[in-house]
């Protein structure tokens, strides 16, 4: 099972998560960029740009920040943050 957390942050407060579960067979590439999306839909966003320094923290880490950088409209958010907290 691969699961993925991700929460909204404002003022440092977390005003919005949500877990997204896949039990697909498919790669962990796919399965983040596919829990992204459903995020995005659950909280109404656009889908974030993946900048190099996401990558990079994403790669080491298994979880991103996404700013205002990352996202082309404004966010009435400080950022959105992505953790992988199990994976299959």
């Amino acid at each position: 099972m691969f699961r993925l957390w991700a929460k909204e942050f404002k003022d440092n407060r977390m005003v919005k998560d949500t877990v997204i579960e896949d039990a697909r067979q498919e790669t962990r590439t796919h399965k983040v960029f596919d829990a992204l999306e459903e995020v995005c839909l659950q909280f109404d966003l656009g889908k974030p740009i993946w900048l190099d320094a996401t990558v990079s923290d994403f790669k080491r880490h298994s979880k991103a920040r996404f700013s205002q950088d990352n996202f082309i409209e404004e966010i009435p958010f400080d950022y959105l943050e992505i953790h992988v907290i199990e994976e299959d």
